[in-house]
């Protein structure tokens, strides 16, 4: 017979209830302030089904109506500086932590309307549902991106669990900051399933971050039941997994919630990390809209009524009244109170009446505000040093490029205290797999963060982290083809971030990435990611191909207010150029391409590898090409005026980049330059592209895949062909199979 030993998880995980001792211990002042809170999400949410029912909700409306009691019991601890985020259906803890913000104690709901500021606060939250301009994110974010940072309040999430990652980024600045504050991350049930979130808890728990993980387990993902989505549906059973003490609580009842929310908080203020509460409660109507869930057949109406027969608000008002701190006439005023403050708001926005009500002309965004803010108009750079090599300030030199990357970012960590760097790998093997942070483990030691491999975990954390503003995060993605592992927070959180909410929230995030094309690594650590983030308007792109541009983009890149992609190529590590000798403090300009090669022929435009390749090939060739090293890529990045002169001087353009012919920066740039250029063109723009599939492991296939000297030979080859010239001198033979 084998030795059985029963294992207990490392924390605690325990079910809560309340007792009527436990409701009166919280006297009349702060039970009268559940209630009050209770009946404003209650009639603001009823408002907002009502104006639904008209048409005048654009998008979905996820009411949680059936669900104060979470939000209430546990959102109304916190102070302005500690921090929530949420899902889709967040109109409830929205509301909580915004009132907590600007609500006076001295105002009596029960005896006076509601003030100027609380009237103020539900008309910007209403505007902001509707798509207006006086919403908080001035119309863009709608119902399922709302946030006030001066409230705490950093923004609900459409992306189930995508809000969950940022949280914990939030939880990292406190904790560096060391005052007390924490966050609260409000997500579903169907939450608990995504990667994510466990990634999340893994990371929270290794770096005892001050986050509450808040499950509201209603039931149902949609329509799929809680039984169908996992098999043991006690939620808050994970917390054991990652060692994150968790409660089980009814979240029909405020106080029960509120008891779990004070032990929790208790812990988190004390230093000693992460915790998990799991509400088990219940939204009365379906996932989205005023229909209930068994209009559409995937429950029952008496299941709906046991659980309507549970509300929180009822609850509240009943127990206070059995208290004798409350009578049915207040409870009717502070009721009454909120419906003429939700009417008078929906008056200042919506005109007409009865069913022919429509949303006041006036108050809609300005078509020309849709792209307002999509990214930062760059004025950090006002007193920025640009450099050039060729005019460099201080003494340049052959340097190897990698140790450029470690110098750089050696100097910035010295003179900046908000910089910090994260990323798999990167406080061991002498500066990670390349050594790019050579050096900075022994002289940063609590600012070279190591990661487990959790991508979607760590890049989402350093996306809160930009987002709470008060440091520099530089992520190491250690190959460029992990970014698909992370692509939620890279390009539905990180990216879109700005323009979101409105266009003003900053997001200065670097990321930094190798392209490893040639290294053998074959289709999934070997791709070129100019193409996939010059999709997404959020990112700014730089591309250096010396040692001299890398340090002046890095700094630009750790200067500005946007996140920034650092494209690195392994084939340049180990090269040797021109690069700073002393001087690691100059900029070099976003958005400012660089003849490296002046010529009359044709234009040539290149990035990383492909430049120093372009110049070698064109001199060997003995031909007359202009060579233009990009250096910026995103599209507000693209310098169009020094593209431009070049073409309109060669009228003959070709784009080369090493990568194949899918995800390819090439294409949207060619199709670009045909638009603008075409009447200087004397052929079509030309491509130099790998092929359609991936790089292979075998050497063979591997060679055959992407560009190197034969194919640019090629390439060029073509485009002398195409002007009706001859190339220069005898050149060897063209392997026609290659100029595909």
């Amino acid at each position: 017979m084998p030795g059985i030993n029963k294992l207990d998880y490392a924390e605690q995980w325990i079910e809560l209830t309340s007792t009527p001792q436990d409701w009166k211990s919280l006297g009349r002042t702060e039970l009268l302030r559940m209630l009050y809170y209770h009946h404003i999400i209650r009639t603001f949410e009823e408002a907002v089904l009502n104006l639904e029912k008209l048409g005048l909700v654009h998008g979905p409306a996820h009411s949680s109506i059936g669900q104060e009691g979470g939000a209430v019991g546990s959102a109304m601890l916190l102070n302005s500086a500690d921090m929530i985020t949420g899902s889709h259906r967040g109109h409830h803890q929205f509301l909580v932590k915004g009132m907590r913000h600007i609500d006076s104690p001295s105002y009596d709901p029960r005896t006076a309307p509601l003030p100027d500021a609380v009237q103020t606060f539900l008309y910007r939250t209403l505007a902001e549902i509707l798509g207006l301009a006086d919403g908080f994110c001035k119309g863009r974010g709608g119902s399922m991106h709302l946030r006030w940072p001066e409230a705490g309040a950093m923004g609900t999430n459409a992306i189930v669990g995508g809000g969950v990652p940022i949280a914990n980024g939030l939880a990292w600045a406190q904790k560096r900051r060391n005052k007390g504050e924490v966050t609260f991350t409000y997500f579903g049930d169907g939450g608990m399933n995504i990667g994510a979130v466990p990634e999340s808890m893994n990371l929270a728990a290794l770096w005892s971050l001050p986050i509450c993980f808040f499950v509201e387990n209603n039931g149902y993902a949609v329509s799929t039941t809680l039984e169908e989505e996992t098999r043991e549906t006690r939620l808050s059973s994970r917390g054991g997994a990652y060692a994150i003490p968790a409660w089980r609580v009814d979240g029909m009842d405020p106080v029960a919630v509120r008891l779990a929310s004070e032990s929790a908080i208790e812990h988190m203020r004390a230093g000693k990390g992460p915790t998990i509460i799991e509400a088990v409660l219940y939204r009365y109507f379906h996932h989205g809209g005023s229909m209930p869930g068994s209009a559409f057949g995937y429950r029952k109406k008496d299941e709906e009524a046991s659980w309507i027969a549970k509300d929180p608000l009822k609850r509240t008002a009943r127990e206070m009244i059995n208290l004798k701190c409350l009578t049915e006439n207040e409870n009717e005023a502070i009721s009454r109170h909120c419906e003429n403050a939700m009417r008078d708001v929906i008056a200042r926005l919506v005109e007409g009446q009865g069913s022919k009500r429509r949303i006041r002309a006036e108050l809609w965004p300005k078509p020309e505000f849709r792209d307002h803010g999509l990214r930062g108009d760059l004025s950090e750079f006002k007193d920025a040093r640009f450099e050039e090599v060729e005019t460099a300030s201080g003494p340049t030199g052959d340097v190897k490029f990698i140790d450029a990357v470690a110098r750089v970012m050696g100097r910035r960590m010295e003179t900046d205290e908000r910089i910090f760097c994260m990323g798999e790998d990167i406080h061991r093997l002498k500066g990670g797999t390349n050594g790019a942070t050579k050096g900075l483990a022994e002289r940063f030691p609590d600012r070279i963060v190591p990661t487990p491999i959790a991508e979607q975990g760590f890049v989402g954390l350093a996306g809160g982290v930009a987002l709470d503003g008060s440091y520099r995060p530089v992520v190491e993605l250690m190959y460029a083809d992990f970014a698909l592992v992370a692509a939620d927070q890279l390009f539905n959180q990180i990216g879109k971030a700005r323009h979101m909410f409105g266009g003003d929230s900053a997001m200065p995030l670097v990321l930094r990435t190798k392209c490893a094309i040639g290294t053998g690594y074959g289709s999934q650590h070997s791709m070129d990611p100019a193409g996939v983030y010059a999709m997404w308007p959020g990112w700014r792109i730089v591309a250096p191909s010396t040692p001299f541009d890398y340090v002046g983009l890095m700094n630009s890149a750790l200067k500005c207010e946007d996140p920034v992609l650092v494209i690195e190529h392994t084939g340049l590590y180990s090269a040797t150029g021109q690069g700073p000798l002393e001087d690691f403090d100059y900029c070099i300009e976003l958005g400012k391409a660089k003849v490296v090669r002046k010529g009359s022929s044709f234009t040539v435009l290149a990035y990383l590898a492909m430049t120093p390749l372009a110049l070698k090939m064109a001199d060997e060739m003995e031909l007359d090409a202009e060579i233009i090293d990009l250096r910026s890529l995103d599209r507000a990045g693209i310098d169009w005026a020094t593209i431009g002169a070049s073409i309109r001087k060669t009228n003959n353009v070709v784009m080369l980049e090493q990568g194949p012919l899918t995800a390819s920066y090439g294409a949207m740039l060619t199709d670009e330059i045909q638009r603008r250029f075409f009447d200087y063109l004397d052929q079509p723009v030309q491509r130099i592209h790998g092929g359609e599939s991936c790089p292979s492991v075998s050497r063979v296939l591997e060679r055959a895949a992407f560009v190197g000297e034969e194919e640019i030979r090629a390439g060029f080859t073509r485009m002398m062909a195409g002007m009706g010239r001859p190339l220069p001198a005898a050149q060897p033979p063209v392997d026609k199979s290659i100029t595909e």
